[in-house]
């Protein structure tokens, strides 16, 4: 729990001069509401005694006390005020460095921790986090100041009275730290359950179609009843030991206000002549003080539930941070361009170390050569592309792009030769003209329509209340087949030299289909592409087909000679075409 303070308060740094400031406030708040206590007893002295009220010190303790307090709350206020900027800023920061984080990161990292989990700890861990640090903060400041500033005041008033409530003093300490323990390990728990039921919400929802489409709502309920329950009990848990704590310290609290107040009262009266002698007042400005001193004890405790969350969030979000990132290669080449010659030599991959997948792959694509790649599903089509994009890291072996191994190159320049199109469709909320220039962003209109153009996207668009100009999003009402159209137009408008089709055409009906085959088919004249396709059809003219198998090649020519081989692909396109 130190290092997580310690590098939670690293930044803070940036922000100290709002940390000066509520220290600053924080010292003149509680020292003016430390006075309030000796104006109060002045004002009980000027009353004792029949027919013996001083009116004229009473009027001029009246005017210091009500300006005393209205100058305290002043300060008060502007210490919530400095540590709220202090706060927000610092988890503003930390966001900004963990989304910047979470962009380093390599797929690998990505793929193996669920999407809700890690949007989690993006959003509602920081704002729990940054309550904390609301609490923690204020009553840290204030608390030790009002601690130290009593002390010093009792100690001027009766020092005998003040050993006793600074002997008794631990037992709060000890209630609430016992106490703290206990939280620690519940609010872990409460916020790992929070994370994975954000991910199992994102999961069913994310997914909505298919959990009716196979009737599993009932499991889907079954299997969040269990989450929501463990959830439930561990919050249950910690909320039981945080709400014991302020009622416990309060208790021990209120004995040593129960202590201070006997003992002082004998003495007032003289029962206990070796406490010394004290007026009224002074009694009463000393139990006000002991009221002050024990006071931060049962406001710390108070807020223990919450600085414990927030250190479990803290902690959460601090893994993310710590986890490695892509090695750093800015010192690589930039490739500027590439002639698009591509070559695989004996390379070896497996995403697990028990499950071997790429074993000893080779192949060569030259400049400006269609290359498709078929195979059953798990072969490893997806994997090459992968590896070629360096999502994925090669256990041996190398890629060479135009005889260069592409490990010389930094990933992002490399990445740079490439434009992919997905299976799956990416829409963000935008207009579809921004859409489009996702991948070109200084693009003109006239090229952003130039590319919806070519993949016959141009006709649906206008017809489009705004037209280009029409904000869409992932949920606006598009068909699937109309949102693949879009992501192939950023590619169209880009024009990479090297090309990735991964089921490009999936989604689109056999007649646009053949419209957007014949626009790749001019995209792809001098550029190196490679094609993923359970369709043959899409695939008949490609220069050189590669057939995958468990990781391996196990057929590779062109159409008409694979079909001569009368071998897997032969049978593949006979079951497609039977007829």
């Amino acid at each position: 729990m130190k290092n997580i303070i310690f590098r939670i308060l690293t930044y803070c740094k940036p922000y100290q001069k709002y940390l000066i400031l509520t220290i600053l406030c924080t010292l003149a708040g509680v020292s003016l509401s430390l006075v309030v206590p000796v104006l109060i007893g002045t004002a009980v002295d000027d009353t004792i005694g029949v027919q013996n009220v001083n009116f004229t010190g009473l009027g001029r303790t009246a005017i210091l006390l009500a300006g005393t307090i209205l100058l305290s709350a002043i300060f008060q206020w502007l210490e919530a005020l400095f540590i709220n900027r202090l706060a927000f800023g610092t988890v503003k920061d930390l966001r900004s460095e963990l989304m910047a984080k979470l962009e380093e990161m390599p797929i690998s990292y990505i793929d193996s921790n669920p999407r809700g989990d890690l949007i989690a700890r993006v959003i509602p861990d920081i704002e729990i986090l940054s309550d904390g640090l609301l609490q923690g903060f204020a009553q840290l400041f204030t608390g030790i100041v009002t601690i130290l500033g009593t002390l010093i005041l009792m100690l001027t008033v009766n020092i005998k009275i003040t050993v006793l409530v600074v002997i008794m003093t631990p037992l709060s300490l000890i209630v609430a730290g016992k106490i703290a323990k206990l939280c620690h390990s519940s609010f872990q728990r409460q916020s790992a359950s929070r994370g994975e039921m954000g991910a199992l919400t994102e999961e069913f929802v994310g997914n909505q179609k298919l959990v009716k489409a196979f009737a599993y709502e009932q499991r889907a309920e079954e299997r969040f009843a269990v989450m929501n329950q463990e959830l439930s009990e561990a919050g249950l848990k910690a909320t039981f030991f945080a709400s014991v704590s302020n009622p416990a310290t309060r208790f021990v609290n209120n004995l040593i206000y129960v202590a201070v107040g006997t003992v002082g009262a004998l003495g007032a009266v003289g029962a206990f002549p070796w406490i010394g002698v004290m007026s009224v007042g002074k009694l009463t400005s000393f139990l006000a003080f002991a009221n002050q001193y024990t006071k931060p004890f049962n406001e710390i405790s108070g807020v223990v539930a919450e600085l414990q969350n927030a250190f479990s969030c803290a902690q959460r979000v601090f893994e993310v941070l710590d986890a490695d990132s892509e090695p750093d290669d800015s010192d690589h080449e930039v490739l500027e361009t590439c002639k698009g010659e591509l070559e695989i030599r004996n390379i070896k991959f497996s995403y697990t170390p028990d499950k071997p997948l790429i074993r000893d792959f080779s192949m060569h694509a030259s400049a400006g050569q269609k290359i498709a790649i078929v195979g059953k599903t798990g072969c490893g089509k997806s994997t090459i592309i992968n590896l070629l994009l360096r999502f994925y890291e090669i256990q041996d072996g190398e890629i060479l792009l135009d005889h260069v191994s592409t490990k010389q190159y930094t990933r992002d320049s490399l990445r740079q030769q490439f434009g992919m199109v997905l299976q799956e469709t990416w829409i963000f909320t935008g207009t579809v003209a921004e859409n489009i220039a996702y991948s070109k962003p200084d693009a003109t209109r006239e090229e952003i329509e130039q590319a919806a153009k070519a993949v016959h996207a141009h006709g649906f668009i206008k017809r489009l209340p705004e037209g280009y100009d029409t904000v869409i999003s992932d949920n606006s009402g598009l068909s699937q087949g109309q949102k693949q159209l879009l992501c192939i137009a950023r590619i169209m408008l880009r024009k990479p030299p090297m090309l990735i089709l991964d089921e490009a055409t999936s989604s689109i009906d056999l007649r646009t289909e053949h419209r957007i085959q014949r626009a790749f088919e001019k995209l792809m004249q001098g550029r190196t592409s490679f094609i993923i396709a359970h369709r043959l059809s899409t695939i008949r003219n490609a220069d050189w087909i590669l057939v995958m198998q468990d990781g391996n090649i196990t057929e590779q020519g062109n159409h008409d000679m694979l079909i001569a081989q009368n071998g897997y692909y032969a049978e593949l396109y006979q079951s497609q075409f039977a007829g």
